[in-house]
């Protein structure tokens, strides 16, 4: 079938291309003015002369990130962390959402345990009383108490238990007629249909996880067990007369071309970069995850 297009509907067509190209622009204009800021020369950053370009171009910043033994052992840490937080999460979070999108006769506990969850949502019992926790049960300066530390993340498990809700009831009665037991129509029959929401909570968890840096200077004593962010977060340009009379001559030349500013740029921009490799893969879920776990109709 030919379709005519008419000069209005063309002229129509070429407005929303401009309007898209512009938004993406506008988007990406942040992440590249943090990149400029971060090629640029001290004296421009500090001027705050930095536009769409660099000025005086070098990679110190990120030179005196790379070169640091400790930023590739608190990226390790950060992997671990990500890896066996969002396995933890997504275990957890599947095994919860599960009997709280049953009816409370099917599962005659389920009101007030979903009572629990929202109290717990809405309230917290404060960073000491958790703190403390955290020591008592030998969690410092180890993996384990950054994988943990986040709990259970309830908004998340009501999206998945919502989502749950949505399904046709039909298909774990049918599966139950045939011999399927709660674990099996767990893991056989829901776990496969839930793969929007799933994916999107697993990329909230990957990326909460990977940008949170407060739990890394709370449960860590010593620069070896920092996360990634944490580790970046203590990074600052040292100028003190100490520190500069135990710098080589190449030393002490890189550290005065370095300024906060192009530093904290060059973070950032190191920062995100395994976000954004992640984020394309997990983005065709995203809209229908959360739409259809928001709401119960």
């Amino acid at each position: 079938m030919i379709e005519n297009r008419s000069l209005g509907s063309k002229a129509f067509d070429v407005f929303n291309l401009i309007i898209l190209i512009s938004l993406t622009l506008l988007s990406l204009l942040p992440l590249w003015y943090t990149l400029m800021v971060a090629l640029s020369e001290k004296e421009a950053v500090q001027a705050g002369i930095v536009s769409v370009y660099p000025i005086g171009f070098n990679l110190y910043s990120f030179d005196a990130i790379l070169s640091d033994s400790g930023f590739f052992k608190a990226f390790w840490v950060s992997i671990q962390r990500v890896v066996l937080g969002a396995a933890f999460t997504m275990l957890v979070l599947s095994l919860a959402a599960y009997p709280l999108s049953r009816t409370s006769r099917q599962f005659p506990g389920r009101n007030l345990l979903m009572w629990a969850f929202i109290f717990c949502l809405l309230f917290n019992g404060g960073l000491i009383p958790w703190f403390i926790t955290m020591r008592n049960y030998n969690l410092m300066d180890s993996i384990w108490g950054l994988v943990l530390s986040g709990g259970i993340p309830i908004f998340n498990m009501i999206l998945i238990t919502n989502f749950i809700k949505n399904l046709p009831e039909e298909l774990e009665e049918a599966a139950k007629i045939d011999g399927a037991g709660p674990w099996r129509v767990l893991y056989q029959v829901l776990l496969p249909l839930l793969k929007p929401v799933l994916a999107t909570v697993l990329l909230f968890t990957m990326v909460g996880h990977w940008n949170e840096f407060f739990q890394g200077m709370v449960l860590s004593t010593q620069m070896d067990s920092y996360p990634l962010q944490t580790y970046i977060q203590q990074l600052v340009v040292s100028a003190s007369l100490e520190n500069l009379a135990n710098l080589s001559l190449e030393e002490l030349d890189r550290a005065t071309k370095l300024n906060n500013g192009s530093l904290n740029a060059a973070k950032i921009f190191v920062a995100i970069i395994p976000v954004m490799l992640i984020y394309p893969f997990l983005q065709r879920y995203f809209v229908k995850g959360i739409t259809l776990g928001s709401v119960k109709g």
